[in-house]
């Protein structure tokens, strides 16, 4: 196995946790697809004065999920959903299906993304990478409501 040259970790804050905050966010979805929160975290956090920490941003459901994923091409988004297609079609002969055709694929999609992500705070940014967005994506084929969970701790 080859590895890489791994550098010394630069520090970036050290300190006693001071302050926490936390705070309910809903998103109206349009249906099937990504909607970027990125926006609404970062205000958030920025309301809290937290510079230094971590904010936990969690999904209250269980067929729409979270993701962190490159925000400059639209195209990715499109891609990303054909994969989760390929991986749980409608139609699929699921046994849970009362809730429709669209209900069980969801379940399997929101099980291989994300529930909940933690993010670094650095100097009161969220320390996501230049093509990195915060992403709810609905797996549902109808409009729906969702709400996040946001948690911030630190100083």
């Amino acid at each position: 196995m080859r590895q890489g040259k791994i550098g010394p970790v630069e520090t970036l804050a050290s300190g006693a946790v001071e302050r926490h905050a936390s705070g309910r966010l809903a998103v109206a979805t349009p249906g099937q697809g990504f909607t970027d929160v990125s926006d609404a975290v970062a205000a958030f956090v920025r309301g809290t004065g937290i510079r230094d920490g971590q904010v936990t941003v969690f999904c209250r459901h269980t067929s729409a999920s979270l993701t962190i994923q490159e925000n400059a091409d639209p195209d990715v988004q499109a891609d990303l959903m054909t994969a989760l297609d390929g991986l749980a079609p409608r139609n699929a002969g699921y046994v849970h299906g009362a809730e429709g055709p669209d209900d069980m694929p969801a379940h399997i999609r929101t099980l291989v993304t994300d529930s909940s992500l933690s993010i670094p705070l650095v100097e009161g940014r969220l320390a996501l990478g230049t093509w990195q967005g915060i992403y709810l994506i609905e797996h549902r084929d109808r409009p729906h409501r969702r709400e996040i969970v946001l948690s911030v701790i630190g100083a």
